[in-house]
């Protein structure tokens, strides 16, 4: 080898690992490692000069006392919790995490829904430009308004709202962050609980999933997909969640056991419910939740798997992620150094 040895750590699927090596600047020479044990991280550090973390195992002091040359440190994502800081500080290798982008947007996205339900906007929406006499129009100033003139009821604040989120990774993150703001309580469930630093550092607490859906009013699922998480939304799963609840999914396409979640809405368990994946996508004309979405009183809000926008899994989108290593070989400074 000829460049700059550099380890990366990955657990993600191949389109991921790929996309991550082509991006790579020609001056890197990368090891890629998938989901490997800590002993063969320990060993692939040695000689190197960078070590990249996607979101991957723990990076303790035992691996960053192997890493002898190493110049940089960075994890892929917002969180640091998975690395010892105080054991690169005192190696003197910085350390960097790169906020991604994509897991932004889903947050967002997700927000988005979780709004749309609480506030019943297609309702609203509708009723609006339904032909019906509300009475006799009248122009506002400040003493002459209609508060809510068509008497739309089901319209809740997220002040105070218990919130759980299933998978608490990167974007679970980025939700609890904007959730918060909003001054909603958020709880989580993930299938590694996060340190306690960690789980104080984002706001969230902890709980077993059985309990997060009893006691949650809404519920925001985050799965990655996994033969476990394939229509995992049964009728057991739902049969858990608190009456009236609102269920938003923005994880993997294949979460949603779509006919048992439509059952659900229509017997009046459920309030609402929101998602950007499907189970057939283009989304088929003849999906339970798309029928039900025809109906526009319906607290059914269905988006084409859009909560990336036009972020395309490319290359060029993953290119950013080299920047601090980048800047290491050219001398300039640091961009989102945590350590």
């Amino acid at each position: 080898m000829t460049g700059h040895r550099t380890v990366y750590v990955t657990s993600r699927p191949r389109i991921h690992r790929d996309l991550a090596l082509a991006a790579a600047p020609a001056e890197l020479d990368i090891e890629m490692l998938v989901s490997p044990a800590k002993a063969d991280v320990a060993s692939a550090v040695a000689g190197a000069e960078f070590l990249v973390s996607d979101r991957t195992g723990d990076i303790d002091a035992d691996i960053i006392a192997a890493g002898t040359r190493l110049r940089l440190i960075q994890r892929l994502g917002a969180r640091c919790h998975d690395i010892d800081l105080d054991a690169a500080k005192a190696a003197g290798i910085p350390v960097c995490c790169w906020p991604l982008m994509q897991s932004a947007m889903v947050a967002e996205h997700t927000m988005m829904l979780v709004l749309a339900l609480a506030k019943r906007l297609r309702d609203s929406m509708n009723v609006l430009v339904e032909d019906r006499d509300w009475g006799r129009p009248q122009e506002c100033d400040a003493n002459t308004f209609a508060m809510n003139w068509t008497q739309r009821s089901g319209i809740s604040m997220l002040t105070g709202t218990t919130v759980g989120i299933v998978a608490m990774g990167e974007i679970g993150t980025e939700l609890a962050r904007r959730l918060r703001v909003f001054g909603c309580e958020v709880r989580y469930h993930n299938r590694r609980r996060l340190p306690a630093t960690a789980e104080n550092r984002i706001g969230v607490q902890y709980l077993p999933l059985d309990d997060l859906l009893a006691e949650c009013r809404i519920v925001c699922l985050l799965v990655p997909y996994s033969p476990e998480t394939v229509a995992m939304t049964d009728e057991a799963f739902l049969e858990k969640l608190r009456p009236g609840a609102l269920l938003v999914s923005c994880g993997a396409s294949t979460t949603l056991d779509e006919p048992a979640v439509a059952d659900a809405y229509v017997r009046g368990h459920l309030g609402g419910v929101a998602t950007d994946g499907h189970r057939w996508e283009p989304a088929r004309p003849d999906g339970p939740l798309v029928v039900l979405s025809r109906d526009p009183a319906a607290n059914v809000v269905l988006t084409p798997h859009s909560a990336q926008g036009n972020l395309q899994l490319t290359a060029e989108m993953r290119a950013p992620e080299y920047t601090n290593l980048v800047n290491v070989l050219a001398g300039n400074p640091l961009l989102h150094r945590v350590g």
